[in-house]
């Protein structure tokens, strides 16, 4: 199965993981992927799987939809430190 393409789509991984003041190599550990998966997903040229998307939203403290959802606003109206 080769990667699955994201498009150029946007995304708020990157907002939510600087947020959560973790590194790409952190988040990377955390949720069991590549530092280059986080750099891909931020850049939106690899869509994650469901699993990944679960993980990811689940260790950033937000949602699927938070990150994903471009009519989101969630991540840009949380204060730092109030999730």
């Amino acid at each position: 199965m080769g990667r699955t393409s994201a498009q150029g789509r946007s995304n708020a991984v990157r907002t939510a993981r600087q947020l959560a003041g973790l590194t790409q190599a952190e988040l990377a550990a955390a949720v069991g992927v590549s530092r280059q998966t986080v750099v891909a997903v931020e850049a939106g040229d690899y869509a994650p799987s469901v699993y990944l998307a679960l993980s990811l939203a689940a260790r950033l403290a937000t949602t699927v939809e938070a990150l994903f959802d471009p009519e989101s606003t969630v991540l840009e109206a949380t204060p730092r430190g109030t999730r």
